[in-house]
């Protein structure tokens, strides 16, 4: 993987060169003043760097690293733009909640792997318990972790069972901290509010939370909606927001207006679980996976001392 993530440098630093020997000229015309060259190339290199972040996460989500079945999820989770909507840059430390069966650790610890740190805050199991389902799906974890150790790099694997157990990281040790499709089950296990608050007690001030969830019809009650997968987006950001979070941007990347969220399994009778059974399925397959929100969420920055509020500070010592 650190060989593709060079390849793919080289190619867009190519790319840019090809671009600039255009405008090189000729003989016969005047040379090209050095000044203003130098002048473009900061905005270029500017280019070249946003280009490269997206282009990069494009690739690792399309990387043979990663099963046919799981690349073909991409169209539907949008990987590359959801990660970079939140923000994600080579050199953060970023946790990843209850990441499940890794589907996207397979993204974020490759691109995390050179620059960067990945901490990933797992459920506790029983791996004696090999009927529980919790148990089949973190054992399946552990081994896609010793599978892909060598593409995935150092990640540090810590325990996420709000309240009781939560090690991710001290407090303000992390630059961004990601959620994919859990909201729901920790609202119907009563400790939505506890997730809010560990992670903004985790992030560093301007830290990022960024939270991908199954998104209910807007002014339905969650106490209803939840048990099918879905909450309303209005109650997520609700929720966020009492924690001391500041919504700072919405997108619709992962949006799927064929989702009519009414189906007896819930979510689940969708892809890629299909609960449904005859031709039920090939309804469901058509319409996709999940319509989700998708929050980018910030932790305020500390706000800057005042000249005056630091001179009375200083008078009252």
């Amino acid at each position: 993987m650190k060989v593709a993530r060079r390849v793919l440098a080289a190619s867009l630093v190519i790319g840019l060169a090809a671009g600039c020997s255009s405008s090189q000229a000729t003989p016969d015309e005047e040379p090209v003043v050095e000044q203003e060259a130098e002048q473009e190339a900061p905005e270029q290199e500017e280019v070249v760097e946003e280009l490269a972040t997206l282009d990069i996460l494009q690739a690792i989500a399309d990387g043979d690293h990663r099963s046919e079945e799981n690349r073909v999820r991409n169209q539907y989770r949008n990987p590359a733009d959801t990660l970079d909507f939140f923000g994600i840059a080579p050199g953060m430390t970023v946790v990843e909640l209850s990441p499940g069966r890794g589907w996207y650790t397979e993204v974020l610890a490759p691109f995390l792997a050179e620059e960067g740190h990945l901490t990933v805050g797992s459920f506790a199991f029983d791996p004696e318990d090999t009927e529980a389902y919790r148990t089949q799906i973190g054992l399946e974890y552990q081994e896609l972790l010793e599978a892909q150790a060598e593409v995935f790099g150092n990640i540090r694997v810590g325990t996420f069972e709000p309240p009781e157990t939560v090690d991710i990281g001290g407090p303000e040790s992390a630059d961004m901290i990601v959620s994919f499709r859990s909201m729901h089950g920790w609202y119907n296990r009563e400790v939505i509010d506890d997730v809010f608050a560990f992670a903004f007690e985790t992030l560093k001030p301007g830290g990022v939370f960024g939270v991908v969830q199954h998104r209910a019809a807007e002014g339905a009650d969650p106490a209803e909606t939840s048990p099918k997968g879905y909450l309303p987006q209005e109650f997520v950001m609700e929720r966020a927001e009492q924690a001391g979070f500041v919504l700072e941007d919405a997108s619709e990347i992962n949006a799927n207006p064929r989702d009519t969220r009414d189906y007896e399994e819930g979510v689940w009778a969708l892809p890629p679980s299909l609960r449904s059974e005859g031709d039920d399925q090939s309804r469901f397959e058509e319409i996709g996976e999940s319509d989700r929100m998708t929050l980018r969420f910030v932790k305020p920055a500390a706000p800057a001392e005042s000249p005056e509020s630091a001179e009375a500070t200083t008078d009252s010592e």
